[in-house]
């Protein structure tokens, strides 16, 4: 990505601060436009700075999106903090609320960002380099339940299960609870997903 190219020289702001203000302008754009009618203008329209900017930053709209996906899982792989002395089932319960439920942002909640990486999503399918983001995200939080568990397991806190299909059922579980209130307005989804995992997960899990 072109994003590298070093200081900005075409507005009196760091890089940082200009890449976060072009990803929160690329939200606003795909939520009113979507991803298939974006146009770099209407992402510049949403921003105080010049459409310049963009430019600078970004080698064309796919370089601009490829980098705005990274940019909005960031926000959910980093946003789970634990203290080091946490115990397993405590964990595990943050890291499932977080990616169910979503952490608060100051502009667009939850689900208006989950609405857009999911319509980014459905593209994937036909998009190699997309896809491979979503997979490695994937990974990403299946491996950090799996890692839970295995502690879990060592810890006597919970059952000798499997881990990797434990954390593979739990993180297809959030996916499938996001895309059914994403896709058919079913707003008790997470809640939902949330109690069954409560009730059936934990009942297996939990020595």
């Amino acid at each position: 990505m072109s994003e590298s190219r070093g200081n900005d020289s075409t507005g009196d702001v760091s890089t940082t601060d200009t890449r976060e203000q072009i990803m929160e302008a690329t939200f606003r754009a795909v939520s009113e436009h979507g991803y298939k009618d974006l146009r770099m203008r209407d992402i510049g329209a949403e921003m105080d700075l010049s459409r310049q900017v963009i430019h600078y930053h970004y080698d064309g709209k796919y370089d601009l999106l490829s980098s705005f996906l990274e940019y909005v899982i960031e926000q959910y792989e980093g946003s789970v903090e634990v203290e080091p002395d946490t115990d397993p089932k405590t964990e595990l319960d943050a890291r499932i609320d977080r990616c169910l439920l979503g952490p608060e942002f100051d502009e667009f909640s939850h689900w208006d960002r989950m609405k857009v990486y999911h319509e980014l999503f459905a593209y994937a399918q036909n998009d190699e380099e997309h896809r491979e983001i979503f997979n490695d995200h994937y990974d990403h939080i299946r491996d950090s339940i799996v890692t839970v568990v295995e502690a879990g397991i060592e810890s006597g806190a919970f059952r000798d299960v499997d881990a990797d299909l434990m954390g593979q059922l739990i993180t297809d579980v959030i996916h499938a609870a996001r895309e059914r209130r994403l896709a058919l307005g079913h707003e008790d989804a997470p809640a939902e997903a949330r109690r069954a995992i409560d009730e059936f997960v934990y009942d297996s899990l939990l020595a």
